[in-house]
């Protein structure tokens, strides 16, 4: 396995990228009843809520932010299952070889993962926005239409790197992460108020919140699309947001790096035997 940094080989990692991205965007429109299904079912599980809202008397607001969070909700799914498993359904399949012997950047294909998912995704994300639209009635007041497509690309930024980390360990501890996860799904769902706005929840639980990048983004963009919020009022979101990018970028590569130093001193990819 010989280390190529990103830099390295240009050309090629890019090559890498347009490839993996390929592979997804035609594998997702392969089934069309799957967009069907992505958009349907999540709509039928997030108008629960919004007949909850409507049965509260909540305002009328609150319809949009579950709709919403339900939009960035698929995001979230995306990165867990299809980027941070993406090397752990490998190793069970008996792909992962290939993959790693390669003369290529992990860090590039990784990207070019993302770079599909996130255009499959958004395609599903406009759907259950639409939907939300015709059948709720949900109004959107985009007055700074700029702060929120800077708000999105951190966000999809800060989420795409944490599936990057993560794909390091869930090949490195295996089953360990993956029932972790599913364990933490429904709870990282509370925290970062999908449903709901963070700021109804005590102020300890707003703190552990705050290490999910997902929580700020999902602020933000509900305060710029449904509440007429402009790009200083959501200036701390935006510089969590960038932080976040950052750091989670370069532990990535960090990860990446440690998991082909594992595998070339001690001949394994996992940091226990499975």
């Amino acid at each position: 396995m010989n280390r190529i940094s990103f830099s390295g080989d240009l050309e090629r990692n890019l090559r890498v990228i347009i490839a993996r991205s390929y592979v997804r965007i035609v594998g997702g429109f392969r089934e069309p009843s799957w967009l069907i299904w992505d958009t349907f079912l999540p709509i039928l599980n997030l108008s629960a809520y919004v007949y909850v809202y409507k049965v509260m008397n909540a305002p009328p607001e609150f319809t949009g932010f579950v709709i919403l969070g339900g939009a960035m909700m698929a995001f979230w799914l995306n990165v867990l299952w299809d980027m941070a498993a993406q090397f752990y359904w490998e190793k069970e399949t008996g792909n992962l070889e290939p993959f790693l012997i390669a003369p290529i950047s992990r860090m590039a294909m990784l990207m070019g993962m993302a770079i599909g998912g996130i255009f499959n995704t958004t395609i599903r994300a406009l759907g259950i926005l639409t939907a939300g639209i015709l059948i709720f009635q949900v109004e959107f007041l985009v007055s700074d239409p700029f702060a929120a497509l800077i708000v999105f690309a951190l966000t999809i930024t800060a989420l795409y790197s944490l599936g990057m980390v993560f794909a390091s360990l869930f090949l490195m501890y295996g089953r360990e992460a993956w029932h972790t996860s599913q364990l933490l799904q429904e709870p990282i769902y509370f925290l970062s108020g999908f449903y709901f706005p963070v700021k109804f929840l005590p102020f300890w639980i707003q703190v552990v919140a705050s290490a999910i990048p997902v929580t700020f983004g999902l602020d933000a963009i509900r305060r710029i699309l449904i509440l007429g919020a402009g790009l200083q009022d959501v200036s701390f979101d935006i510089v969590a947001l960038a932080i976040f990018s950052f750091v989670l970028f370069f532990m990535a590569r960090w990860a990446l790096r440690y998991m082909e130093g594992l595998g070339q001193k001690e001949g394994r990819l996992t940091l226990r035997w499975q």
